[in-house]
């Protein structure tokens, strides 16, 4: 048994948030009965219906890793009407990207319509590691590798990296290629970290989610997870 607004979310009819307003507003019918509280719950087996409509829960579970490309939205749906992830991939299924990228950032993105493996991989506790490869406009000093190996303050936290490797320095356009791993899922953080020692992100691109990598994907490509892949992930709760 799940709570009602979980169950919605996990069927990728809305999010959870937007079931719990559903079921506020008395438009969530539960086996032919009206439910109005937030902390009923239900089984996967059960007739549940919103408006009338009834939501999908025997649907197959389905999971993308996505090569994003730059100018293309982390999100479902865009009010600018600008390409989205989600149109990157070929199916009927609603599904979401789990977390984001920036705009101008590539690389690693699952997506999905499993709520509970999204909520997993984006839940800071269960410390899931992404691997980014950042371009600068400068040169960290041996001084400031060290500083950020120890821990940055950012906006009152600490953020310290599970990895940190200088690759390239090119001194001729004083630029270098720096490879950082993270487990946090704040917005903007790896350009945050960067910034704290006034150094600016000009290109960024992330690697790896956990042990998933770019390996065989152009950008704009993607593919299914497998499996064994899929278990992997659950692993982490």
């Amino acid at each position: 048994m799940e709570r009602l607004q979980k169950i919605i979310a996990n069927s990728g009819f809305c999010s959870r948030r937007k079931a719990e307003e559903y079921i506020q507003n008395g438009k969530v019918k539960v086996n032919g009965e009206v439910v109005k509280e937030l902390g009923f719950r239900a089984s996967y087996d059960m007739d549940i219906r919103i408006e009338d409509k009834p939501i999908q829960n025997k649907k197959e579970k389905e999971y993308y890793l996505l090569y994003k490309p730059e100018k293309v939205i982390s999100s479902a749906k865009d009010e600018k009407k600008r390409k989205t992830v989600v149109d990157c991939i070929d199916t009927n299924t609603r599904i979401y990207p789990v977390g984001r990228l920036d705009y101008d950032t590539t690389g690693a993105l699952i997506l999905t319509n499993d709520g509970e493996l999204a909520n997993i991989l984006m839940h800071p506790s269960h410390e899931v590691e992404k691997v980014y490869l950042a371009k600068i406009n400068g040169i960290l000093t041996p001084e400031e590798i060290g500083k950020i190996r120890n821990g940055v303050n950012i906006e009152g936290r600490i953020v310290k990296p599970t990895l940190l490797k200088v690759k390239k320095i090119n001194n001729s356009t004083n630029t270098s290629m720096i490879s950082i791993g993270i487990t946090e899922g704040r917005n903007h953080i790896v350009k945050k970290i960067f910034a704290h020692f006034d150094y600016k992100v000009l290109k960024l691109k992330r690697e790896k989610i956990a042990f998933l990598t770019l390996e065989g994907l152009q950008k704009g490509e993607y593919r299914k997870l497998s499996i064994k892949e899929v278990k992997r992930l659950f692993s982490y709760k």
